[in-house]
């Protein structure tokens, strides 16, 4: 599947897209050490500040309408990572994570639908389907082993992943001069945005102090995994990969690149499974293949489907445009290839 989807993706680019499923996949090995070490909602603002900081200060705002850049935000940096981060506090396995969080792909395509008027083929309303009883397996059979909470959360922040995906969708439309954003500027301003909420939510949620005295005892001999993982979350799987994957975005048809990103639980559960000692259930994993296997139908299908069906209006419409044209300079009869080709 992935072979055919990188068809026409330059090898070093391949490498590229690989990196990138290697640094999130790890990034979830991060994540579990980071919320071991120090407060949830706190640990999730620490992700996005040391970002937001240099970002204020180096690179301008993109100019996109301010309530697309904070549905982006909020979506993407507050409810993900506040949902995630909580549930994996709570018991969420590793690996396990990062195959639900895929559940944001089938609930990306479905706020499409419902927000953006985008129109469902029959293949994504199946992938929709196969991708909720996927879901539905995992958190049966988790059910049966431990609380379905964390699994419940998890999806939450899928869910708040898929709404700041109808944001990026709307600000990278176009600006307020009708110029689209810099991909890359939107992707390190969305940085900006989460710190406040998630600091305010971990002082409600978490206490005044919680997070300042685990910042503190992070500097000790004993808890520096916890600024080994921040700086691995915020720096390598956050500006570099990112940065990696803004740049095969804007080369690349969106189709040719996005399920690329349904690899990354392949790396999680592998990572977690050796480094972690975490065995997902037979159940469990056939759960994630039907959800990928659903998030692919859901997402590639119906791109690559319009994709060909634009192609062919193009060729429809060169064509009509080149015979009004003979006919403009009254060319009924044939004109060699050799004679048109010399103009």
């Amino acid at each position: 599947m992935v072979t055919l989807i990188l068809d026409d993706v330059s090898y070093r680019d391949r490498l590229l897209g690989l990196a990138v499923v290697l640094l999130w996949g790890l990034n979830f090995l991060a994540l579990h050490i980071g919320v071991e070490h120090l407060p949830p909602l706190f640990f999730a603002g620490l992700r996005f500040v040391v970002i937001a900081v240099p970002v204020i200060v180096l690179v301008p705002r993109p100019r996109v309408p301010l309530r697309w850049l904070l549905l982006y935000g909020l979506g993407f940096g507050v409810a993900q990572f506040a949902f995630l981060f909580t549930a994996m506090r709570a018991g969420m396995p590793t690996g396990l994570a990062s195959l639900v969080l895929q559940s944001s792909a089938p609930f990306t395509v479905l706020l499409g639908s419902l927000f953006l008027r985008e129109r469902l083929r029959a293949i994504q309303i199946l992938g929709l389907v196969a991708a909720v009883a996927g879901m539905a397996l995992i958190g049966w059979d988790r059910a049966r082993y431990a609380p379905v909470l964390p699994v419940l959360l998890t999806l939450a922040g899928g869910l708040g992943w898929a709404f700041g995906n109808i944001g990026s969708r709307l600000a990278a439309a176009g600006g307020e001069s009708g110029r689209k954003a810099d991909p890359l500027h939107l992707t390190l301003w969305v940085a900006v945005v989460p710190p406040i909420p998630l600091f305010a939510m971990s002082l409600l949620v978490e206490g005044p102090s919680s997070g300042s005295r685990a910042l503190l005892a992070s500097f000790s001999g004993t808890g520096w995994p916890a600024l080994a993982a921040l700086a691995y979350t915020a720096i390598l799987a956050t500006v570099v990969g990112s940065g990696l994957w803004t740049y095969l975005m804007s080369r690349y048809p969106a189709g040719a690149v996005a399920p690329l990103s349904l690899m990354v639980p392949v790396v999680g559960i592998a990572s977690s499974w050796l480094f972690l000692g975490e065995r997902p259930t037979a159940l469990s994993l056939v759960g994630g293949l039907i959800v990928i296997g659903g998030a692919f139908a859901a997402t590639a299908s119906g791109r690559s489907r319009f994709s060909a069906s634009r192609a062919v209006a193009d060729a429809r419409t060169t064509d009509e445009t080149q015979a009004s044209r003979e006919r403009q300079l009254g060319s009924e009869v044939p004109v060699s290839c050799d004679l048109r080709a010399a103009g």
